[in-house]
């Protein structure tokens, strides 16, 4: 009995408590029960993270949480309420990983380059962490605010009006999410790649400039991260008030 309550708890998590109003950042944390083993939101965060980088989201379970820790699953959702709580806080360790600088520089487009190059380091690190935005949760942790406080400060100092804000936010942070999804994912090996391209040559009558510039055989991730990193600051000089 006791394992169909814990079973459907946390089936039930994603369309009733992951999706209420309030999440992990806006409610306290809660203390151990009497008698129970101690477990803190750190050792929890820091298991979840490990569970993460070994097995994906795919294997991240609550019971597989609880497992981890050493320690009944009951005890584990006295802590965190949902899968979802789980994640938010696995996220926000991330981006506490690389400190944000206490000052800004004389550039401010050098200092949105360099937060933006951090963040997508951080999400190498942790692929897993790309694929956050689809659970459509918004991120408002402190260490992912503190990151997003330094960007949006940047890109005011840069002299972006102030009704372009959210829009520039948001195409840096789809640059940055989309990248390293892509680059995590599509990993191709060298036969598909020589496969891949002679199929594009059989068809260069029908795409000639896709087949004629590498669309498959271009890994250079960097470097595609990086030019695209330009196209969007080059943009967003554009539109700065005189």
């Amino acid at each position: 009995m006791e394992v169909k309550v814990i079973v459907d708890k946390e089936q039930n998590s994603g369309s009733h408590a992951g999706r209420s109003v309030g999440n992990v950042w806006l409610r306290p944390s809660r203390g151990n029960k009497s008698g129970e083993p101690p477990l803190t939101r750190a050792r929890i965060i820091q298991a979840a993270v490990a569970l993460l980088d070994e097995e994906g989201m795919e294997r991240l379970t609550m019971r597989r949480l609880a497992e981890k820790l050493q320690v009944g699953a009951t005890t584990l959702y006295w802590h965190v309420a949902t899968k979802d709580d789980v994640i938010d806080l696995a996220v926000d360790a991330i981006f506490g990983e690389a400190p944000v600088p206490t000052g800004h520089t004389a550039s401010p487009r050098d200092d949105i380059a360099a937060l933006i190059n951090d963040w997508r380091q951080a999400m190498l690190r942790h692929p897993w962490a790309a694929t956050v935005p689809s659970r459509q949760r918004p991120l408002i942790g402190p260490n992912f605010l503190t990151w997003m406080e330094f960007l949006q400060s940047a890109l005011l100092r840069a002299g972006l009006a102030e009704n372009r804000l959210n829009p520039a936010t948001w195409a840096l942070y789809n640059h940055v999410m989309g990248a390293t999804a892509t680059q995590s994912s599509l990993q191709l090996s060298p036969e598909e790649t020589r496969i891949g391209q002679e199929y594009l040559e059989s068809q260069r009558d029908c795409y000639p400039t896709v087949a004629a510039h590498n669309y498959i055989a271009d890994t250079d991730w960097d470097h595609s991260f990086a030019v695209g990193l330009e196209f969007l600051l080059d943009g967003m000089a554009t539109h700065v008030d005189s």
